[in-house]
């Protein structure tokens, strides 16, 4: 092997190493708490929403999650719901169905000082929306919801109607002037929401964003 080819591969693991480290190295980029890391195991079946989506998701409803209650059924590393309360949401419940995932989510609520304000939830979502809502969900009473849905981009073409269903529930278990805000790749449309015309849709390749602000009870 001569000395050029050790020296790409030496340059190539070091890239390589980089991007690994990058990876794991996530923070709040706004509000209060802007600038505090926050750990991630790393584990793709998180799938991190890329901080260039989340910056300009904020961009736009920073303002609204002001005042509200939060709720992020897909929580992943738990970025959006903590960034949504150093914004200024009055709390939290952040649904995770990766055991290991939401034990790294508690970590970081106790790191950052909110573990008044921000309940950890280990389970399926779609459980926890059939099974565990009505009964163990107590948010601030006539607090309008900021509600997070960003599963794996699968979930909407493999689970479409399941995801249907959650949305459309929470919508209407919602009190008056909750926002939805709707992650998903380009195979869904928000054509496919509810009342599909009072959506904003807003595309950062590869994900597209989908928003209703104030909805009214339907």
């Amino acid at each position: 092997m001569n000395r050029r080819h050790k020296k790409t591969n030496r340059d190539r693991r070091a890239k390589g190493a980089k991007e690994s480290a990058s990876q794991t190295k996530l923070r709040i980029i706004g509000g209060r708490l802007g600038g505090r890391q926050i750990q991630y195991s790393g584990d793709q079946r998180t799938r991190p929403m890329k901080n260039r989506v989340r910056e300009a998701m904020f961009n736009l409803v920073g303002p609204w999650v002001k005042g509200t209650y939060t709720i992020d059924l897909f929580a992943g590393t738990g970025a959006v719901g903590l960034e949504s309360v150093s914004r200024g949401a009055l709390g939290a419940t952040l649904v995770e169905k990766h055991f290991p995932t939401a034990r790294i989510i508690q970590d970081n609520v106790r790191s950052l000082g909110i573990e008044s304000t921000v309940d950890v939830v280990s389970g399926d979502a779609f459980h926890w929306l059939d099974h565990r809502m009505e009964t163990q969900f107590h948010p601030p009473e006539g607090i309008p919801w900021s509600m997070f849905f960003c599963p794996p981009y699968d979930f909407f073409i493999e689970r479409q109607e399941e995801m249907l269903r959650m949305i459309r529930i929470m919508m209407e278990r919602a009190p008056q002037g909750s926002h939805v805000i709707v992650e998903s790749d380009t195979r869904f449309s928000h054509e496919l929401l509810p009342d599909p015309e009072q959506w904003d849709e807003r595309k950062y390749p590869p994900a597209v964003l989908m928003l209703k602000q104030n909805q009214v009870d339907i």
